[in-house]
């Protein structure tokens, strides 16, 4: 396997594993939030926190995407 394909592989693995991560985080903080009675405004801090990170993951995957498009990986 060629450097270029093995970095492309962490890529896509680390895109998976934090929208994985923010899926099952904003599961639980909005579980949280409610048994806590948390405030709304933090819970949407939390939210936006969330969303960020799967932003993130977007854009991870989107450049692994380009990068195997221009090396035929």
């Amino acid at each position: 396997m060629s450097q270029q394909q093995e970095m492309v592989r962490r890529q896509v693995r680390l895109g998976l594993i934090v929208t994985i991560g923010a899926f099952v985080a904003w599961m639980v903080l909005q579980f949280l939030g409610g048994q806590l009675g948390l405030p709304a405004r933090f819970v949407f801090l939390l939210d936006l926190a969330c969303i960020a990170a799967l932003v993130f993951a977007l854009l991870v995957l989107f450049k692994a995407w380009r990068a195997s498009q221009n090396d035929g990986v």
